[in-house]
């Protein structure tokens, strides 16, 4: 029986709607965040040494890394996957296997970065500071995120965007391992970007995969992907 250590509203959505697409049984753990800090809570650094989530015990070994452990999934127990999740994997030197792999890495190597970074920049003014240095620091992170991160974010959303308006799912007309990784990111993109909610090819894809009744168990089972407004 797998396990999976799951801290609410972070990438371990991502594994929850994988092993639901795979039928595959788990036992569910779930982790909240500290109510101050928003960060993992201490005991999961007694299941991994980074005390981060998802973490997923399978028999004797451990696995963490979203990416790592959609990879594992896909190897070990996708195997038997039906028609439609044969493609979880591309065949290697493919076209689609090329892409999967790009996005794969795009997800958490470039996009998740500017997304964390807003977040960062846009939490900042709200901490506890001398009333005095509050607007120094709010006009220092909004001068950051003005002319530094949302650049950056309209590019990507920009590029996400005509890929998708060729492409059903990130990898091609079949679902893949890309969609799962790019899955949180673009949830968290559109959350943060005026720009990339009103982008049409990443909203019918969003639309697509929020369709599907296996994410919508993973939403019922392990909460909801980001802080509800």
């Amino acid at each position: 029986m797998i396990t999976v250590h799951h801290l609410e509203m972070s990438r371990s959505q991502r594994i929850l709607w994988l092993l639901e697409e795979l039928g595959l049984p788990y036992e569910l753990v779930i982790h909240a965040r500290d109510p101050a800090t928003r960060l993992a809570p201490p005991e999961l650094r007694k299941i991994h040494p980074l005390g981060k989530s998802p973490v997923i015990q399978d028999g004797d070994l451990v696995i963490a890394e979203s990416g790592a452990i959609l990879e594992y999934l896909a190897e070990v127990h996708g195997v038997q996957a039906k028609a439609e999740l044969a493609g979880l994997e591309p065949k290697r030197g493919s076209a689609a296997g090329r892409e999967c792999r790009f996005w794969m890495h795009y997800a958490e190597g470039s996009l998740m970065n500017w997304l964390v970074m807003k977040l960062v920049f846009t939490t900042i003014p709200r901490q506890p500071m001398p009333f005095f240095v509050r607007p120094i620091a709010r006009g220092l992170c909004n001068k950051v995120i003005e002319k530094l991160i949302e650049p950056n974010l309209e590019r990507a959303t920009a590029f996400i965007d005509e890929h998708l308006a060729s492409h059903t799912w990130f990898a091609g007309q079949a679902i893949s391992l890309a969609d799962f990784q790019m899955c949180f990111a673009l949830e968290a993109l559109s959350s943060r970007s005026t720009t990339a909610r009103h982008a049409p090819h990443i909203k019918a894809w969003l639309e697509r995969v929020r369709a599907r009744p296996a994410y919508q168990r993973a939403i019922e089972k392990g909460g909801p992907v980001l802080p509800q407004a």
